[in-house]
């Protein structure tokens, strides 16, 4: 099954939250991501704000830091929005930031180790088991959480490099590939994944409009940081890996390595172009393998864009009033 999400942003002032959620609910979107970066908002706290103002979408939280919480008060929350929510819950748990989890004290020594025993610990309680035995990091053995969802909520593995998505094919649901999510990055995750049946969810910077390659500019800043470090495991399969290695080291920083990327580069990194275009870009992501692919809004005016991605939905049913001009949507 092929899906098509959108993200809720992180900076969207908080007296537009739930309209976005409600709006991305009538206009036929799967999913609703929420983030949880530090020095935002907390994920648990969105997704339940969100699941309770909206009534079909499904809604995935998009990282929990697995050094942030102790495991069984994560599996005990999370439980709690699958009991009342049954069936429209993703979590997401991953490292976090390296440098945001050693400014709180929670980066550990073996990220990797604290990953897979925290997701084995969180992913036995949601069943209803006594929590396992204790390990480096994570001590819940015989932890039980009474009531269980009658549905465990897939958990998701928010991971970059090839060691820590093999650890997601070990111990979790799937995967969730942060931007870019390009289809031949898809692919290599796959290989690593080592199954082509678990979730496989990804991240793009989206813009959608009339003119392709106007919507290719604006989506540029959503790609200014795409060239650091950090980045790397999601460039190096695309083809133009070492040329776009070779115009970072040679642009003055970020944004102008983001503002001269050639049109086409923009266009493979993205989701961003004419609706055609766009569908096209989510197509081959999920021919890629990708079971749901999440479009991040990358204009300033969310709420405007929100509608305009929603163009390249599959099946879309608008229904309500538009938030924007109060007014009846028309198909």
């Amino acid at each position: 099954m092929t899906r098509v999400g959108v993200m809720l942003p992180r900076d969207l002032p908080v007296d537009e939250v739930l309209d976005y959620a409600r709006r991305a609910d009538d206009l036929g979107f799967d999913e609703l991501w929420v983030v949880e970066d530090l020095g935002f908002r907390g994920g648990i706290a969105q997704a339940g704000a969100v699941l309770a103002a909206t009534s079909r979408i499904v809604v995935g939280i998009g990282i929990l830091p697995a050094g942030a919480r102790n495991a069984a008060f994560a599996a005990m929350e999370l439980a709690t929005l699958a009991q009342l929510f049954p069936g429209r819950l993703i979590a997401g748990i991953g490292h976090g930031m390296p440098d945001w989890m050693r400014q709180t004290g929670a980066w550990p020594k073996s990220p990797l180790t604290l990953l897979e025993e925290y997701t084995i610990a969180v992913r036995t309680l949601l069943r209803g088991e006594p929590g396992p035995a204790a390990g480096r990091y994570v001590q819940v053995e015989g932890v039980i959480i009474g009531e269980k969802p009658s549905v465990a909520p897939p958990v998701v593995l928010g991971v970059r490099g090839p060691k820590s998505i093999a650890v997601a094919g070990r111990v979790s649901d799937g995967v969730l590939l942060a931007e870019p999510a390009a289809p031949p990055y898809v692919e290599a995750s796959i290989g690593h994944l080592g199954s082509s049946s678990l979730e496989v969810i990804t991240y793009d910077a989206a813009v959608v409009g009339a003119d392709g390659r106007a919507a290719r500019d604006l989506v540029r800043p959503g790609l200014a940081w795409i060239g650091e470090p950090d980045w790397a495991p999601h460039l190096a399969p695309m083809p133009f890996a070492d040329d776009l290695a070779e115009h970072r080291r040679t642009s003055a920083g970020p944004e102008d390595f983001a503002a001269t990327m050639p049109d086409t580069w923009v266009g493979e990194l993205s989701l961003a172009g004419t609706p055609d275009e766009v569908r096209a870009r989510i197509a081959a992501r999920h021919g890629a393998g990708a079971t749901s692919v999440v479009m991040i809004p990358a204009e300033p005016d969310r709420l405007g864009a929100l509608e305009r991605l929603a163009q390249v939905v599959p099946r879309q049913q608008p229904r309500g009033v538009s938030m924007r001009t109060g007014v009846p949507d028309r198909l």
